[in-house]
């Protein structure tokens, strides 16, 4: 009997070592999950936070096409209007002027009328060219 009583102490002292290492060993393991879940959030947050900052990147990258192309739309409906046609200057219209003026009174005064009407021509056109540039100046001011 006494052989069985320290059978029994015996098989209770070593199994309470050896409860007390697997407690730890289950302790060890479940700190180990606890740790490793921890480290896979902190990543999840870091991957969270860099897709956070690429759609914000991408949504000021549409935002700036967007003011570009709102631009070029209102460029675009600006240049179809039609192109305002240049006249002619008052210094131009005078030449003109000038000489058909003077062409038809050099022809009619003088004896010789061809050569009448170019030299008559000629003096009108500088006149009509220099009253027209004296109109121009006058406009711009």
């Amino acid at each position: 009997m006494k052989a069985l009583y320290v059978a029994l102490v015996a098989l209770a002292i070593f199994s309470c070592k050896n409860t007390n290492d697997e407690a730890r060993v289950y302790e060890d393991a479940k700190q180990e999950a606890i740790d490793s879940m921890k480290m896979e959030i902190a990543k999840q947050k870091i991957v969270d936070s860099m897709k956070l900052e690429a759609q914000k990147e991408q949504e000021r990258i549409a935002k700036e096409q967007a003011k570009r192309e709102v631009i070029v739309v209102n460029q675009a409906a600006a240049t179809p209007a039609e192109k305002q046609r240049k006249g002619w200057s008052s210094t131009a219209k005078g030449a003109v002027i000038g000489a058909g003026v003077g062409a038809a009174t050099g022809a009619i005064v003088s004896k010789k009328k061809g050569e009448g009407a170019i030299i008559g021509g000629l003096a009108g056109a500088g006149v009509g060219a220099g009253t027209g540039a004296i109109i121009d100046s006058k406009k711009k001011k």
